[in-house]
């Protein structure tokens, strides 16, 4: 296990460039779906409570050709309590080899890894061991909030011109959230990416159609009613984020909302095509204040003019109310909560995790605007308690939450931990947490591979991330 280590130096800058391309850079994602098997997954592991540990990063071995296949072969415990990781990131990816902004000679080799609760990012190396991560800077929230007026950091994505970041709010916990910026070379706050954010006010997701100098951004909450939890009045009342929002990404302005109605709320994860020629993708609504289904809506582009269309709605379950979450018992059934979703890198499957019902969907969407529902995993869940192959007579909950998708698109990896005041909320019985992988055949088929199930008794496992990238995490300038 990797000792916690004290921030590393603020001014650090990358000291050594590559002379050739880094070769996880793939001009096409069909290259990318072509490149070597992932060897490793980083996972964010989160303390359950802010007190008793501070949070980590696992390096779980996912080569099914080694003895420790399945098992935490890496761990770096960070310095401090109350970070809460969420959403991280690489450093750099495909998108260095964009021909407008060019940075061939980076290399995909840094973790930048923020806090959602603390606003503090852990740049962590990942050589030249792999599975001992190390820190080299961290940079402290009150660097961020000076530089960008933002905080709660919460997404990473490696952009052609910089390391874009979301944060969901302002330092005092209302708004608004937005984007900033991270310098590819030392790290450094650039500063808030938006000139002109025009009526934008919520923040959460975002992604961009590079070939279009389009950015798309989704909307959760302000962080006061995000980090104790759901809030029920401000839920009914349909406060939390309900719009998409279109930007110029080279002007960095804001040029159109979508609003999915106030019914659909909290507009979450965003996943275009991996085809820059294609100005499509797919986001996934939270729950329906109508009858507490959850949605994928469709984004598109047709004749010049954004709109968004619900192409896929997710029933809530009937429930024995004795099953329930107080919070859910007065309804007497399960929301899905549809709280991630993942494309492959062909744009042919979409994966939908529902964290309430414990079902990850496997949609057929090569025709984009019909998607069509193609098999059903079962693990976990509110009511249901679903066992894993590995432990058949172990009821698990939690649900599917944070998928990815390996880059030739046969194995599919996902958590169960959505966020700890969310969790205890849902799971009141406290989560136990899992991470498992399922192999996805090209017939549409999933199936859990039984001798992969990784728990852990002192964390709760979020996000992953491959070495060499994953579908989630590369964006592309030249079709395939």
């Amino acid at each position: 296990m990797k000792q916690p280590q004290a921030p590393a130096n603020p001014s650090f800058r990358q000291s050594q460039f590559r002379w050739k391309t880094d070769p996880t850079f793939y001009p096409t994602a069909r290259l990318a779906m072509e490149s070597p098997a992932e060897r490793y997954a980083y996972v964010a592991a989160l303390a359950p409570d802010s007190e008793s540990r501070s949070d980590a990063l696992l390096v779980i071995d996912v080569d099914a050709s080694s003895k420790s296949y399945g098992r935490i072969i890496g761990q770096l415990d960070l310095p401090n309590k109350g970070d809460e990781l969420h959403h991280f990131g690489w450093n750099a990816c495909s998108t260095a080899l964009c021909p407008y902004a060019p940075h061939p000679h980076l290399e995909r080799r840094y973790l930048v890894v923020p806090g959602l609760r603390s606003t503090r990012i852990h740049i962590v190396d990942t050589k030249p061991d792999p599975t001992e991560l190390q820190i080299v800077k961290t940079i402290e929230p009150e660097e961020v909030f000076t530089r960008t007026g933002y905080s709660r950091a919460h997404t990473v994505h490696c952009g052609p011109e910089g390391i874009y970041v979301s944060a969901l709010g302002a330092l005092d916990g209302g708004g608004p959230g937005g984007i900033f910026l991270l310098d590819h070379f030392d790290f450094n706050v650039l500063g808030r990416w938006e000139v002109d954010r025009g009526p934008q006010e919520l923040a959460y997701d975002f992604w961009w159609h590079l070939g279009h100098d389009t950015l798309i951004t989704s909307e959760w909450g302000i962080p006061n009613k995000i980090e104790n939890g759901l809030d029920p009045e401000h839920l009914l009342s349909g406060g939390y984020g309900h719009q998409l929002h279109v930007w110029n990404l080279r002007k960095r302005k804001h040029e159109q909302a979508i609003d999915l109605g106030n019914e659909h709320q909290m507009v979450l994860e965003l996943r275009p095509s991996h085809d820059p020629t294609r100005t499509f993708g797919f986001a996934g609504v939270v729950v329906s204040l109508k009858d507490l289904s959850a949605s994928v809506w469709l984004w598109k582009r047709d004749n010049g003019h954004w709109g968004a269309t619900k192409v896929i709605e997710i029933p809530a379950e009937p429930a024995d109310p004795d099953l329930l979450p107080p919070l859910l018992k007065g309804f007497k059934a399960v929301p899905p909560f549809v709280t991630d979703l993942n494309l492959s890198l062909d744009d042919q499957w979409l994966y939908v995790s529902c964290w309430g019902t414990g079902e990850l969907r496997r949609y057929n969407v090569s025709v984009p605007d019909r998607p069509k529902l193609i098999s059903v995993l079962q693990i976990g869940g509110i009511a249901r308690r679903a066992p894993h192959p590995k432990e058949p007579n172990v009821s698990l909950n939690g649900g599917p939450q944070m998928v990815e998708i390996s880059r030739d698109g046969k194995r599919v990896y996902f958590t169960n931990s959505l966020y700890t005041s969310w969790d205890e909320q849902i799971y009141p019985d406290g989560i136990r947490t899992w991470f498992v992988k399922a192999d996805a055949g090209p017939d549409g088929s999933l199936r859990l591979d039984p001798n992969f199930f990784v728990t852990s008794t002192e964390h709760r496992l979020h996000q992953v991330r491959l070495d060499g990238g994953d579908a989630s995490s590369d964006s592309f300038c030249y079709p395939s």
